[in-house]
């Protein structure tokens, strides 16, 4: 009786590593999906850089090969499958959340205490791993909501005519809604997201990687050149949209005089 019992925890056990690494599996890959994706729509939406010629070539290409419109909907579909397996992780009860709370401050803290027995600081540094988790988790909830938000809102854009003469993206529309107040929302989500996928591409590095990949230091440097660069280039595409600066590369689609 004993030895079949053995077994059965045997097999249990061995059934719920095979789901966690299913889990695990899903959450990453759909992870790697959308960060490829936001840097590829960073470049997309990047073509405002070019001014607004350049802008709806771009949304004009990718409607009339009918690339915007499946992309919209695979998108929002991957966002709520990763948010699902992703989010077994958050703490689900108020208790947990708050023991989560006092460990970042925890964190946080760490090191600049004094100890009491000598005048230097403390030996305990914040951990590295333990403050991107917890500020992954953190965006990660800001990006459902504006994320889905924007999706949305996107989706409506391309599939209807609601915010333009005709359905698709219009450089002219889409610089009035941001302009008029969504860049605020926008800001907040392009650092979330940027923060987000950097972060997770790193930590996907470390966990699938660390046998044929370089030392998590020089990772942590990648993502951080990653991290900075992107948010460069979407901020100053942001600061187009909204108005603020013109178009640095608007020459390049400009109009050839006879």
């Amino acid at each position: 009786m004993k030895t079949t019992a053995a077994s059965a925890d045997v097999v249990d056990s061995t059934a719920k590593a095979r789901r966690q690494i299913f889990y695990e599996l899903v959450s990453g890959g759909t992870g790697l999906v959308l960060a490829l994706f936001m840097w590829g729509h960073i470049v997309l939406v990047g073509s405002i850089l070019t001014g607004e010629r350049g802008f709806n070539w771009m949304a004009t290409m990718l409607e009339d090969y009918y690339i915007a419109q499946p992309t919209v909907v695979a998108i929002f579909a991957i966002l709520i499958v990763h948010a699902i397996f992703a989010s077994r992780k958050i703490p689900a009860q108020l208790r947990e959340r708050r023991r989560m709370i006092e460990l970042a401050k925890g964190l946080k803290q760490s090191g600049r205490e004094k100890v009491a027995s000598r005048r230097d600081n403390s030996p305990f540094v914040p951990h590295l791993e333990s403050m991107l988790w917890i500020w992954q988790v953190r965006t990660g909830m800001v990006i459902l909501v504006i994320g889905s938000f924007h999706l949305i809102l996107l989706g409506v854009d391309v599939f209807t005519p609601l915010f333009g003469e005709h359905p698709g993206i219009e450089s002219t529309t889409s610089m009035a809604r941001v302009a008029a107040g969504l860049w605020l929302p926008y800001a907040v989500l392009l650092l979330c997201v940027e923060f987000h996928a950097s972060v997770g591409l790193y930590r996907l590095a470390v966990k699938w990687g660390s046998d044929f990949l370089p030392h998590r230091h020089y990772l942590h440097l990648i993502e951080q050149v990653i991290f900075w660069l992107i948010l460069g280039v979407g901020g100053l595409t942001l600061l187009v949209l909204a108005g603020l600066v013109p178009p640095p590369l608007e020459f390049l689609f400009s109009e050839v005089s006879p």
